[in-house]
């Protein structure tokens, strides 16, 4: 079969030159193609009758030429040569016979057959060549060729199953190209499906399929897309992983992998603008380059893009706001050092400018000159109405107009002050009293009016505190409270005030320690002689919040302590005295207490030795009928005693003794043996 056997493209309807062969009827073609397999052309036919009679003309003329009348020609009386002939012309015949028979029928030129007049044979051999291609048109084109043929022609069922194998094949390349990501592709393509197909049944069903599918895996990725926006990055991969599962070939790995990538990008620039953002919280003019520059390193392809878009003027906005506390603190160069690193990435160049501006108009201002106030409101008239900073501008013109005024008058008012006496300072207070309270510079003209103040009172009231410290220095009573008599006349609220309470205190102190030195004197002589009970009483004669209360306290427990020793020691003694193991043991518990500072201390740690020996003596003896209770005996004996270590032994021994090993088995020994070597 050559390629012009197979039709590349041509129409069901195209119409070709007529010959012989199309001029007969349908019938008479439909005989002569089944005879040899394809269409007998009348160029064929002519040929061949032309040969069969030029034939027939050859052998008369041979036999007219050779023949005598009334005498047969010799060969035909030769044996040999009948019997060759008969050898061979069988032979021939047989060998022409076969060689036809096994001759293939010429195929047909599809593309130039006339289809109006094509036999079904030839449509349906036509329609099986162009459906091999396996594309779609030319499927559409082999149902074409065969399903207008009538219903009731012999090959309506050949006819019928290759439609419907064609119809499967073309839902099966739709279903490709929807596999393969084209859905509307695949959509057209099952829907050139003729409608009077019974396949075409299948194609609404299949088509409501992919899209079922379709949509569900856009769901699936638009769900992982936002988990991605919103930085959940363990919910967007669990959720990409359900594309995998999708039933589309194109959604489970291209767009898959797709989307697994750009999850693992966004991750990467999550974990950026986390650490920008960490940064940024730092609050750091560095931190906060830092994180522009992170921000920016963020591509436009990233689902972050848009956060880190709106994080960076967010980061620059900080920087603002940091130049804006060194500016309240009036630390103008910084602040406005700050405000020129912003980089125009922020796109905040418009309010950088507006607030360097405005902070070189308040460096001027503090100047606290007319000059500075003047050039600061020349600066600020550089702000136009259009920008955000306008109002505050404005407000800080109208200020700096006030103080313009107020100025004038606070200058004057310290050029008065100056003099330093108590008129030239009263004549400032009045001046500076001109200032309203309400304006700009109210709140210094009251600070300078205070101070002023101050220095008025300080005159008047130095000389109460001169005295004072003159009569002091005789150190005794009667001077001390003299000397408090004359610093109590400085009253409440005046400048000197606090300097006159901190001397009056002074003074105080000393007079309660020559009051309350002998009580505290008498106190220790008593307790030197180991009278604590009568120190203490002595001692607490000294009232709380005295001079000398802290340091009476300090002693009273001290000797409380002894005093709490000496009983314990008493009654330790006592109890002992009772002998028996728990006496003893309460004993050493009572003589444990007395502290290692009290003198006594010694004496307790003598009696505990023999005590805790006395109870290791009672211990053994207890052994000799009753191990166990010699054991909770010797238990009594306290660590650091000179019998502890004597007592953790003998115990060893006694509970060896309760609990023996096990002996040791020997391998040479029968279990008879070893029954009997076992302690009775």
């Amino acid at each position: 079969m050559t390629e012009r056997d197979i039709p590349e493209s041509w129409s069901p309807a195209r119409a070709t030159e007529p010959d012989d062969m199309t001029l007969q009827t349908p019938k008479r073609q439909f005989a002569e193609t089944h005879g040899s397999g394809v269409p007998a052309t009348g160029e064929a036919l002519s040929s061949l009758k032309r040969r069969k009679k030029s034939s027939s003309e050859k052998v008369v003329d041979s036999h007219d030429s050779s023949r005598k009348p009334g005498k047969l020609p010799r060969w035909t009386k030769s044996w040999i040569l009948w019997t060759l002939l008969l050898a061979l012309v069988p032979g021939s015949i047989g060998f022409m016979a076969m060689s036809m028979l096994f001759k293939l029928p010429t195929a047909p030129n599809c593309p130039s057959i006339f289809w109006p007049l094509a036999s079904a044979s030839v449509r349906l051999h036509c329609a099986q060549l162009a459906a091999s291609k396996q594309t779609v048109n030319d499927l559409l084109q082999a149902i074409a060729l065969v399903k207008q043929l009538p219903q009731n022609h012999p090959l309506r069922v050949e006819i019928d199953k290759n439609i419907e194998d064609w119809s499967s094949e073309i839902l099966k390349l739709a279903d490709g190209s929807f596999q393969t990501g084209k859905l509307d592709e695949a959509i057209a393509t099952a829907r050139k499906i003729p409608e009077d197909l019974s396949a075409r049944k299948l194609v609404e069903d299949k088509i409501t399929h992919w899209q079922s599918i379709w949509s569900k895996a856009e769901g699936i990725y638009k769900e992982a897309e936002d988990h991605t926006r919103e930085g959940r990055w363990h919910q967007a991969f669990m959720t990409a992983a359900k594309l995998l599962r999708v039933d589309n070939k194109f959604w489970e790995t291209t767009r898959y992998e797709q989307l697994n990538g750009l999850i693992t990008g966004a991750r990467v620039d999550g974990e950026k603008l986390a650490k920008a953002e960490g940064l940024a919280k730092n609050g750091t003019v560095n931190n906060l380059l830092e994180a522009i520059k992170l921000g920016q390193s963020i591509g436009q392809n990233s689902y972050i893009y848009q956060k880190a878009q709106k994080a960076i003027p967010e980061f620059g906005r900080k920087m603002l706001d940091l130049a804006q506390v060194k500016l309240d603190r009036q630390n103008a160069d910084e602040a406005i050092s700050i405000a020129q690193q912003i980089p125009s990435v922020t796109g905040l160049d418009g309010d950088t400018q507006d607030f360097i501006t405005l902070a070189e108009a308040q460096r001027s201002a503090w100047i606290g000159t007319t000059i500075g106030l003047e050039g600061a409101i020349s600066q600020a008239q550089q702000i136009s109405t259009t920008r955000p900073v306008y109002d505050k501008a404005q407000k800080l013109i109208a200020r700096w107009q006030l103080e313009i005024q107020d100025v004038a008058l606070l200058e004057k008012a310290r050029s008065l002050a100056s003099l330093g006496t108590v008129s030239d300072l009263t004549a400032a207070i009045n001046e500076a009293q001109l200032v309203p309270a309400s304006n700009p510079r109210g709140r210094e003209a009251k600070s300078e009016i205070g101070r002023w103040v101050g220095q008025i009172q300080t005159i008047q009231d130095r000389p109460y505190l001169d005295r004072a410290d003159q009569i002091a220095l005789v150190d005794d009573m009667n001077s001390l409270q003299a000397a408090i008599a004359e610093a109590s006349q400085v009253r409440r609220g005046r400048a000197l005030y606090p300097e006159a309470r901190k001397k009056i205190r002074t003074w105080t102190a000393k007079i309660e320690r020559i009051q309350d030195q002998p009580y505290l004197d008498q106190a220790r002589a008593l307790a030197r002689d180991g009278n604590f009970n009568d120190a203490i009483r002595t001692a607490q004669q000294i009232a709380d919040g005295r001079a000398l209360a802290r340091e009476a306290q300090g002693d009273i427990d001290n000797w409380q302590e002894q005093v709490n020793a000496r009983e314990n020691w008493k009654q330790a003694r006592e109890v002992a005295q009772g002998g028996t193991p728990d006496a003893l043991s309460e004993a050493i518990r009572l003589a444990r207490r007395v502290p290692d500072s009290s003198m006594l201390r010694g004496d307790a740690n003598v009696a505990i030795d023999q005590w805790s020996q006395q109870l290791l003596d009672i211990a053994r003896s207890q052994s000799e009928s009753d191990v166990e209770r010699a054991i909770e005996t010797a238990r009594l004996i306290p660590r650091r005693s000179a019998a502890y270590s004597t007592a953790r032994e003998q115990i060893r021994t006694w509970r060896e003794f309760l609990n023996p090993p096990e002996p040791q088995q020997t391998e040479e020994a029968s279990p008879s043996e070893s029954t009997n070597n076992e302690p009775q």
